[in-house]
């Protein structure tokens, strides 16, 4: 069984691009680990300081749309190499949202009604939001210091298969 567990990182903005993901003048580093420094570093967004707030996280919650622009594997990559395995929003652009897949990674949609209460309930209190994913049986815990939820999500079986296996090349390496 597979479980993605902790911290959560609000970034409380729609479209967010994989240019403020990982800027372009950083797309000839030829090692995951050369984008490191890098991520959200072109993300304004009040109250985000990508020198503070991207450490100690491993799972986003965000608007809509979340990794529009370019086609690029590089954005994904950012986030791999930084430590976060899962981002939740309202809406993925398609490639963006495959790339994660194809990663090992998850890309989990709401409502914009679920999106809305979880930064309403569980971002007033920074830092403390704590969410553990159950990629298998497709339910997310969000805790806080005070409050607990579950919510059950929906994935494609061959998104989930592709997260169980660590990605699309451990995918492939089992089943071709």
């Amino acid at each position: 069984m597979k479980k993605f567990k902790g911290k959560v990182l609000f970034l409380d903005k729609s479209d967010i691009n994989t240019d403020e993901i990982i800027p372009a003048k950083y797309l000839t580093e030829n090692t995951k680990q050369a984008l490191k420094p890098y991520l959200m570093e072109d993300l304004k967004l009040e109250g985000f300081d990508p020198a503070q707030d991207i450490s100690d996280n491993s799972i986003i919650i965000t608007r809509a749309n979340f990794g529009c622009g370019s086609s690029r594997e590089h954005a994904p990559w950012a986030l791999e190499v930084n430590g976060y395995n899962a981002v939740i929003a309202r809406s993925f652009a398609r490639i963006f949202k495959q790339n994660m897949f194809n990663c090992g990674m998850a890309a989990i949609e709401f409502p914009e009604k679920i999106i809305n209460h979880l930064f309403d309930t569980f971002k007033s209190d920074k830092g403390s939001a704590m969410i553990e994913i159950d990629i298998l049986n497709c339910i997310i815990s969000i805790t806080d210091k005070i409050k607990k939820e579950e919510i059950k999500f929906e994935i494609s079986q061959f998104d989930q298969e592709l997260i169980l296996e660590g990605g699309w090349v451990d995918y492939a390496d089992k089943h071709y």
